[in-house]
């Protein structure tokens, strides 16, 4: 963008798409399931328990908690590539 032409530049925007991308489905995840849709990722679902059903019905439980902090520690993982 702006005619920069820097490898550091195109990496750091890079891992800001990814950040983006990933607290944008996290958000967008209480919409989507009552759409009875889930976008997030099935293997940290079944690591910590979590079926589709459980996102659907909005469930409070510690495991689904814990997903979505997984989640959101990945995010936060392209955010320090970054800095």
């Amino acid at each position: 963008i702006l005619g920069v032409r820097d490898i550091h530049a195109d990496h750091a925007a890079s891992h800001i798409g990814k950040a983006q991308g990933i607290v944008t489905c996290l958000r967008a995840t209480p919409y989507h399931s009552t759409r009875r849709k889930v976008f997030l990722p099935m293997d940290i679902c079944m690591l910590h328990g979590v079926s589709q059903e459980d996102i659907i019905r909005c469930r409070q439980e510690k495991n689904v908690r814990d997903v979505i902090y997984d989640i959101a520690s990945q995010a936060h993982v392209h955010l320090e590539h970054v800095r």
